[in-house]
């Protein structure tokens, strides 16, 4: 989000639970569109709220999968929050060799992209990749 359309919008990237360290192959096909994530770390909706971010701050919430969708459904209950599923595929554990998750980790990427341009319009930053 932060590399297609610049820092004037707040984002927050938020997992049902925070159960481990960023993905390698993650970092690496992210690597491919010049996003470097590879300092980042996991955080659950409970510790984003234990470190100070305000939920009622936000808009939006892209659930990307069934568990997240549930959670962030449970947070409309409190806050006033515009929740969407973006259904993607899930690339964990998929694929026997190296290249064969990196095709997977890849397909995923392209689709939250194409999903990401869906909503909010074409890039409004540089693109590479």
């Amino acid at each position: 989000m932060k590399k297609f359309y610049g820092q004037d919008t707040y984002v927050q990237s938020v997992g049902v639970k925070n159960d481990r360290d960023v993905d390698g192959f993650s970092v690496a096909v992210c690597d491919e569109l010049g996003v470097e994530i590879d300092r980042h770390q996991t955080r659950s909706f409970d510790e984003m709220e234990d470190w100070g971010d305000d939920l009622s701050g936000f808009d939006l919430i892209i659930a990307l999968s069934p568990a997240s969708l549930r959670r962030a459904q449970e947070l409309t209950r409190y806050y006033h929050l515009d929740v969407e599923y973006w259904p993607v595929l899930d690339p964990t554990g998929l694929g026997e060799t190296r290249a064969d998750k990196l095709a997977a980790y890849r397909q995923t990427r392209d689709q939250i992209v194409e999903r990401l341009i869906d909503r909010f319009g074409p890039p409004t930053q540089g693109r590479e990749g």
